[in-house]
């Protein structure tokens, strides 16, 4: 393995979906950057993976970002890692990225999980061209955003938090319509995976009864 930064994706649910390539690496490099390194550490138990690791999150990662490089530089493998998929996805990474390649860093990233790939799959919505949204902005820029894509002919993503759900269906349902189709897909890959779709008056419906919980995707038709 030579001096580079491997972005490794890792479980968003199941540990049984780490593939045998990213435990390889995490094996062999000499330092992993976890995003947390409490939640990292069941996955890495569980593969025997004893390699250090260090904290790399959203709230240190540009002050260590310099001295992350500069490792990299004098000869060591470093692996980053987020608690679930791929990292610089709605996590924190592109950072790190950036400046490796500002700095000629060869940065290699492996394949593995993104939450949003199988909620989009599973959503039976078009998948053959979409755009990824992710989080929404919670207050400034999120109207606005919202009213440039009322008008998407592109199947669109996004993530949300299982205590906002209702309110952005809601918020959704009066931008796009209220019988405009959307997926919404929670716990991939979990035990109590769920998918449920429908019109967003139907989805609003069912979550008032059914309380949402765990990560969650949102699947929206285009227009």
């Amino acid at each position: 393995m030579q001096p580079k930064l491997y972005v490794v994706p890792t479980p968003v649910g199941n540990l049984e979906d780490m593939t045998f390539r990213a435990v390889k690496v995490l094996k062999e490099c000499d330092l992993i950057l976890a995003e947390d390194t409490r939640t990292s550490s069941i996955l890495l138990r569980s593969y025997d993976i004893r390699t250090p690791m260090l904290s790399h999150h959203k709230f240190n990662e540009h002050k260590t970002v310099a001295a992350i490089v500069e490792r990299i530089i004098s000869g060591q493998q470093v692996a980053l890692i987020s608690d679930a998929g791929t990292p610089s996805i709605s996590d924190p990474g592109f950072l790190l990225v950036r400046e490796c390649i500002k700095n000629q860093i060869i940065v290699e990233c492996l394949p593995g999980a993104t939450a949003f790939v199988p909620a989009l799959v599973a959503s039976g919505l078009p998948s053959d061209k979409f755009c990824f949204e992710g989080f929404l902005p919670q207050k400034k820029g999120r109207q606005t955003l919202l009213n440039l894509l009322k008008n998407e002919t592109r199947t669109m993503i996004f993530y949300e938090s299982p205590f906002r759900l209702l309110k952005t269906l809601t918020q959704f349902a009066d931008i796009f319509g209220s019988e405009r189709q959307v997926s919404v897909s929670r716990e991939i890959s979990k035990i109590y995976e769920q998918t449920v779709r429908g019109t967003f008056a139907e989805l609003i419906a069912h979550f008032t009864e059914h309380v949402p919980k765990g990560e969650i995707v949102i699947v929206v038709a285009g227009e």
